[in-house]
């Protein structure tokens, strides 16, 4: 990627001396230079006379720009242009209140099947994605697949978005026609009142080759990346504008003004000063610069995500305030954009509000939580206090999905992420007791492992090391540079957290007992502990009351395992956990014995910079996380799926404990803060 430097050693003496000068000025345009490349963004124009039966005649009469489809998101890459290449054409039709595309592939071979039970990725195909509502919460992604012989729409009604669970193709007509070797996918779409000048879509395109004298598929796509459908943000624009609309070019830099924080965002955004609905984002490079090319108009600056993470700290970024003026065939140069971070919440008091929990206290956590709900932009909340064995406080915050604004209540069930390792380290405990399995026994004596048999350390692994996090596998495997499994130190000799073992310890269970996992933990843990609105995996009415995740104001797509993940699968609501917490907490449900061993300290927990607790030890027992500290002695465990965040603990000398699950990638936030609201008080030396 050429950063501007290099772009304008290309422009004359003159125009570089004026970029200079725009450093400590205002805007300056130039002569364009060549532009680094950052994201996708296409303009449909007025089209007429668009007659959907696969010839490009009527196409090429409207004079439309040519827009290339040339990145390669996955797979082999084509042996040349005409091998496979790919281009687009855009345009609209305000009185069919239509969309069309065009998309011409060039391929020196067609593979078209029309048989049932054919894969879309055996043969020749077109997949056309497209967001008409373009939200800046996220909205939905359609995702017409089409070929030779077939179209059909993916199920919408998997969506993250509710409002486009209805749709259906009634409103598409296709056509295509093979010359040569050239491929017209041509596509009409109304959408209704949906389709306005001056609007954004969100639209992207996937073209997949299947050779005949060749064994792989190559692939081709206009942004950048894989799974455009699987979450908000992943596609290209449109910009839907007026006839004879010409452009022009911004480019910039942002930075830090704390000289101190690191990293920077991923990507920034400009939205058109005069129409909210047309806006766009560019990716930012590793120094810090963008470019967009843009429709003549002007635009004011703005972030994708209010919030970075950069080696451990958390940023939230002060809004930015610059506008832009984009004016015909000219860059603009920016001046240096410095971005500022807002001062961090703090309604953490110097004494946590626990024990004795009373209604003022209860007005006063709801305050609390309300403030760092919206200072985070965390979604949902699912809460539970405990004190003395007894449920004490028990309430729900906020919305399960960001989009339909539907609110969480006291059946919403969130993803319990890791906190399901616990559960799981109950069932081997269980097991243990009943003499079906040996903790100590090593495991490929019950299976073998044959992804890490060529690592004769593996054999060392037992069930114990499993629980304690000693087993020395990767926390995932897909972590490593080549996606395979490892062994980083010899089993038993020290910490390393794994959810690869865990899942190897699941197939171990399932292999020695002769039942599926999901049987085990409704017999041994679910039905005696009375732990209602638990699941593990796909279910009916999971699917009714579970909640979507977040990643900042994004839905995410609900994803519901087909078969129980021990690491990570597990879904609930706190105060449904509770009884598990409580269960722990009374030892109930296995011998004095058995709590003894699962509570005693298997391996102590060493963290590094910049997570380090200076003031507190921490330690693992068999699948059970506990510390040390000024308040005690405490036990629990954390989840952290990326849009489901949660943790559960209790102290044991104060007698008070708390769960609490959210639907957010900041809820972890929330969670370190009400600890310290609830229990410790302000911890000054605290790390995120």
């Amino acid at each position: 990627m050429k950063n501007i430097n290099q772009s304008l050693k290309k422009c004359p003496y003159s125009l570089l001396a004026l970029w200079l000068i725009s450093i400590l000025w205002a805007y300056n345009t130039q002569a364009k230079p060549k532009l680094f490349s950052n994201g996708a963004i296409a303009y449909a124009y007025p089209v007429n006379g668009i007659t959907i039966d696969g010839n490009l005649d009527d196409w090429t009469a409207n004079k439309l720009r040519k827009f290339p489809i040339k990145k390669v998101p996955f797979g082999k890459p084509a042996k040349n242009e005409a091998d496979l290449s790919a281009y687009f054409y855009a345009g609209y039709n305000l009185a069919t209140q239509s969309l069309y595309i065009v998309t011409v592939v060039t391929d020196e071979s067609h593979v078209a099947l029309n048989k049932k039970g054919v894969s879309w990725n055996e043969q020749d195909a077109y997949v056309l994605y497209l967001d008409s509502q373009h939200s800046t919460k996220g909205s939905g992604v359609l995702v017409y697949a089409l070929n030779q012989f077939n179209k059909r729409l993916s199920d919408p009604s998997e969506s993250w978005d509710p409002s486009i669970w209805n749709a259906t193709m009634d409103n598409v007509t296709f056509a295509f026609k093979r010359e040569g070797n050239n491929s017209v996918y041509e596509c009409q779409i109304k959408l209704g009142d949906q389709l306005q000048v001056g609007k954004t879509f969100g639209l992207d395109h996937i073209v997949v080759d299947r050779d005949k004298a060749e064994s792989g598929t190559s692939y081709l796509a206009w942004g950048s990346g894989g799974s455009k459908s699987q979450a908000p943000g992943r596609l290209g624009d449109l910009m839907i504008v007026k006839p004879k609309t010409t452009t022009g070019t911004i480019q910039g830099k942002i930075a830090w003004k704390d000289k101190d924080a690191k990293g920077l965002p991923g990507h920034i955004r400009v939205t058109s000063a005069n129409n909210p609905a047309m806006w766009t984002e560019a990716r930012v490079n590793k120094q810090g610069e963008f470019s967009f090319e843009l429709p003549v108009g002007k635009y004011k600056m703005g972030l994708a995500w209010e919030f970075y993470t950069g080696e451990g700290k958390n940023y939230k970024i002060a809004p930015l305030t610059q506008k832009v003026t984009v004016k015909t065939d000219q860059v603009t140069q920016m001046p240096l954009i410095k971005l500022g971070v807002l001062p961090k919440i703090d309604k953490i008091p110097s004494k946590g509000i626990l024990p004795n929990f009373t209604a003022k206290k209860a007005k006063k956590l709801d305050k609390f939580i309300a403030a760092y709900q919206d200072y985070y932009k965390i979604p949902g909340v699912s809460l539970v206090l405990i004190e003395k064995g007894k449920i004490i406080y028990h309430k729900t915050y906020g919305v399960k999905n960001n989009l339909s604004g539907a609110k969480v209540t006291d059946e919403t069930l969130f993803e319990a992420a890791s906190i399901t390792k616990t559960v799981f380290g109950f069932l081997v405990c269980r097991l243990a007791e009943q003499g079906i399995i040996d903790l100590d026994k090593p495991l490929h004596q019950y299976l073998p492992f044959k992804a890490i048999a060529h690592d004769k350390r593996y054999e060392l692994i037992t069930a114990r090391h499993v629980l304690s996090h000693r087993t020395g596998f990767p926390n995932w495997a897909y972590n490593n540079a080549d996606g395979k499994l490892d062994i980083k130190f010899t089993p038993g000799t020290k910490f390393g957290y794994s959810g690869e073992g865990f899942e190897y310890l699941k197939r171990v269970v399932v292999k020695i007992t002769g039942k599926d996992i999901n049987t085990l933990l409704r017999k041994e843990v679910l039905e005696p502990l009375n732990l209602k609105n638990t699941y593990f995996m796909k279910d009916e009415r999971l699917a009714k009351t579970v909640s979507n995740g977040h990643y900042g104001v994004y839905t995410s797509k609900i994803s519901m395992p087909n078969a129980p993940g021990m690491a990570w699968s597990m879904f609930t609501e706190a105060k449904s956990f509770a009884e598990f917490a409580l269960a722990l907490r009374n030892r109930k449900g296995l011998k004095p014995e058995t709590y003894d061993k699962m509570f005693k300290i298997n391996t102590n927990v060493v963290r590094e910079a910049p997570y380090a607790r200076p003031n507190v030890k921490e330690f693992y027992g068999l699948s059970i996380w506990m510390e040390k500290g000024a308040m005690g002695e405490a036990f629990g465990h954390g989840g952290n799926n990326g849009d489901f965040q949660c943790q559960f603990k209790m102290y044991k000398d104060l007698d008070v404990g708390f769960v609490v699950f959210t639907n957010s990638d900041k809820g972890t936030q929330l969670n370190i803060a009400l600890d310290q609201f609830l229990v410790t008080g302000k911890i000054k030396d605290h790390k995120e």
